[in-house]
Order: structure tokens, then sequence, then C-alpha cells
């Protein structure tokens, strides 16, 4: 299995998946309000993992500049659909891993990866990547289902439907595991919080300042 089997399948899901409901709404808007609290007019923006744009859509009028990418051309092309519907001039959707995106001198003041770095084969590996990505004092904002918390029935599961192809990868980890290889990232953790509505869904909300 690869990147591009992951990419094949969210493909297949598209369309079905931009039909689904958000399953907690009321914690998906208090994601967006704190957010959108930590980012300022003048920021370049980078969503990581956009899905069909929804979150794009949202946060993009707050921003100088918004780019959100996905290794989906399905999703992407929903997002397209979207943005055409309602245009936004600074948002910008492009289907991209972020081992494709190159650091240059206008770095991202902020990086949004939600429901992402779960989905990722090489999480050390694309943490650095998005330091390199970051401005001076730039900010990697989260929000990760970390499946080795949950039911374990899930964890049993997840290589049978990957083998008949009814689920991507998915790495398993703790919101322990996740934040140590965040700060070994070179990143300051300046909160984890949980905005799910009732108890915990084991979605730890993250916020990283770049050393």
């Amino acid at each position: 299995m690869s990147q591009a089997n992951d990419a094949g399948f969210w493909d297949r899901a598209s369309r079905k998946y931009a039909q689904s409901a958000i399953t907690d709404q009321a914690a998906y808007e208090r994601t967006l309000d704190r957010t959108r609290a930590l980012l300022r007019s003048g920021d370049r923006v980078l969503e990581l993992g956009c899905g069909t744009g929804t979150t794009a859509l949202r946060l993009a009028h707050d921003v100088q500049d918004y780019l959100a990418t996905d290794i989906s051309v399905g999703m992407i092309a929903i997002a397209n659909e979207k943005h055409a519907a309602d245009p936004i001039p600074v948002l910008a959707f492009r289907t991209a891993s972020v081992e494709a995106l190159t650091p240059d001198a206008a770095q991202f003041n902020a990086i949004l990866g939600f429901n992402y770095l779960h989905l990722v084969r090489d999480l050390s590996g694309t943490l650095l990547r998005v330091h390199a990505l970051l401005a001076a004092d730039g900010l990697f904002i989260s929000k990760t289902p970390c499946v080795g918390d949950m039911n374990p029935l899930i964890r049993l599961a997840l290589p049978a439907m990957r083998a008949i192809g009814k689920a991507p990868y998915a790495g398993v980890f703790r919101a322990m595991d996740l934040s140590r290889q965040i700060a070994a990232a070179d990143f300051d953790i300046l909160a984890i919080e949980n905005h799910a509505t009732k108890g915990d869904d084991n979605r730890p909300y993250i916020v990283a300042r770049k050393k």
C-alpha cells in the first residue's frame, strides 16, 4: 500500500464523503472559532488534508492568503465546485501532498491539519516538513483522531477493513505519543484542548509554535 492507494481510496469515497453530516456540529464550530481567533488578517495559511473544502471556505475570509491541499483529486474537484459557487479571492485549492510543497521566502504563518495526521504514513517526516514550511514563530494547528486511545475494537477492525478496501491507512497512536512527536519536531506546544460537546472523543486540538 502507498500514498497513491490512499489517494485512490479518497477519490472513490469523495462524493459520499461530501454528503455525510458532521458528527458533532457544535464541536466543529468550536474548533472553527478557536482557530479563527488564532489567525491574523495578514496571515498566509496552508491547510493540509482539506477534503472537500468545508473548513477552508469558512476560514479563508479572515486571512490574506489561504492554500488548501489534499492528495485526492476527487476531493479537490468537489472543493473547487463549492468554491465556484461561493468565490473567495484569497482561497485556492490544489491537489498536493505536504512533500510536494517547497519552502520559500514567503513561508506560511499558520498550517492547519484537521483529521489529517492519523492518515499520513510518515508522521515524524510530515511534522518536520510542516516545520520547514512555517515562517519563524508560525503556528501548527491540528485536531487529530488518536486511534490508540479509542475502543480496542476499532484498532482490531482497521487492518481487515483496509484489506478489503473499506478504510484508508490510519496510524495508531495515543494523544501523549502525538504530543511527543510534535515536540520532537521542534515545536513548543501552546495548548491541548478537547472540543467535543460530550466527554472526550479522543481528537485533541493542539496549537504548537515553531521554535
